[in-house]
């Protein structure tokens, strides 16, 4: 077995481990779920507002296939809402984790902070005012979102190519939504390191994509379903925090590593 491959099925079972640890701490498993709570029925009216229109739409955007026989006009009408939802879906996903880590900061810095002691050798953390840690952390979220939303723009027009556009590129959507879902995860145990900047993220990611996207895709298909998210939310902040620590060596920091 390729040293890929095992890195795969290594960060799925990250994820798994994430998920040990919440279970083991109800308490602030449960205060981990609100926010995520909260965010999914947000999330939930506009994604069931989008499918309800999802016909309106559609042939709003394609009225030049008004003419056209009705196998073909429908034919291409499914593949555009198809590519218009994976779009909505991948961008909805990312917003999400960004939302949601904002909304509650302080539990999911609780949560990375009882996964660094449990695993032992915790580093000392970089000191940073609470109010300019939210307000970062609320920059580097809308860079991800726009990113996201930009990259979800060739992947809609991808989606009107028969076949392709409907298999390709849902794979394509959940590959890249997860590596976006991957930086924002890890973002915690970096910013504990001084590590602050989402090339930092990048970087490390970059060293060990097979591990990232193991742990990653699963996460991101899994927040992909309302309500499902808010179990998995929690779990998958703690795996964020078992990822970094793979990704970056013990002495890793702002000066170095």
């Amino acid at each position: 077995m390729s040293q890929s491959i095992r890195d795969v099925f290594s960060g799925v079972g990250i994820l798994f481990r994430g998920f040990g640890m919440v279970v083991r701490r109800p308490r602030l498993f449960l205060m981990g779920a609100i926010p995520p709570l909260i965010t999914s029925v947000l999330f939930l009216i506009a994604l069931i507002t989008l499918l309800v229109n999802i016909d309106d739409i559609v042939t709003w955007m394609t009225p030049f296939a008004e003419g056209w026989a009705a196998g073909w006009a429908a034919t291409l009408r499914v593949a555009v809402g198809i590519a218009v939802v994976a779009g909505a879906v991948l961008v909805m996903v990312v917003a999400f984790t960004g939302f949601t880590l904002a909304l509650g900061f302080p539990l999911y810095d609780r949560i990375a902070e009882e996964v660094e002691y449990e695993l032992g050798h915790a580093p000392a953390e970089v000191e940073e005012p609470l109010a300019g840690a939210i307000a970062r952390a609320a920059r580097q979220s809308a860079v991800l979102v726009a990113v996201s939303a930009a990259v979800a723009v060739p992947l809609f027009f991808a989606g009107f190519v028969p076949v392709v556009g409907q298999t390709l590129i849902p794979v394509l959507s959940a590959l890249f939504g997860g590596w976006m879902l991957g930086i924002e995860l890890v973002g915690a145990a970096f910013d504990r390191r001084g590590l602050r900047r989402l090339g930092d993220r990048r970087r490390a990611m970059g060293r060990r994509r097979s591990l990232v996207l193991g742990f990653a895709v699963p996460s991101y298909l899994l927040l992909a379903i309302p309500f499902v998210a808010v179990a998995v939310f929690p779990a998958a902040t703690a795996g964020g925090t078992i990822l970094a620590r793979e990704l970056l060596p013990a002495s890793a920091g702002p000066d170095g590593g």
